[in-house]
């Protein structure tokens, strides 16, 4: 239970570094800081259209409103943020990776997922079909997250 509890910790800690790394490079784009509420569901982020096809298949759907974009994006985010730290902490009991190694391929891993899940859903596009800065933008975020889950998990992990 205690390392459960590491793990979910250090997914927290993931989330947020990468959640403070997406803010900053929003502010050195421009671009606002915070999710502004759509004027339509294809153009809310990812985490959002997630919640809502999510709220469709149990038969919510319409309890999901585009008002609600801005909270459901974070909530969506916070959720699967921790829920891969869970993960993590659940492997790196088997195995021992380095805090940066083991987080570099942890975050990679995490950010070929989101593909894997999104395209069938149709919230993305296939990656080949984005710029190559844009996927190297989205690499460096689950990158960042990957080395702060690792590094927190095992700071923890010594305790």
């Amino acid at each position: 239970m205690k390392r459960l509890l590491r793990a979910v910790a250090a997914g927290v800690a993931g989330t947020a570094a990468m959640t403070a790394y997406q803010l900053a490079v929003a502010r050195l784009q421009g671009k606002p800081g915070g999710t502004p509420v759509p004027d339509r569901w294809a153009d809310a982020p990812a985490p959002a259209q997630v919640a809502k096809k999510a709220a469709e298949a149990l038969g919510q759907g319409r309890r999901v409103t585009l008002k609600d974009v801005p909270t459901v994006t974070n909530a969506m985010h916070w959720l699967y943020g921790v829920s891969w730290g869970a993960l993590y902490g659940a492997a790196a009991s088997t195995a021992r990776p380095g805090p940066v190694a083991g987080g570099l391929a942890f975050g990679a891993g995490v950010w070929g997922a989101s593909y894997a899940e999104l395209v069938p859903l149709g919230v993305y596009e296939p990656p080949w079909k984005y710029p190559p800065r844009e996927l190297a933008l989205d690499l460096s975020y689950h990158l960042v997250y990957g080395v702060a889950v690792a590094a927190t998990f095992a700071a923890l992990d010594r305790e």
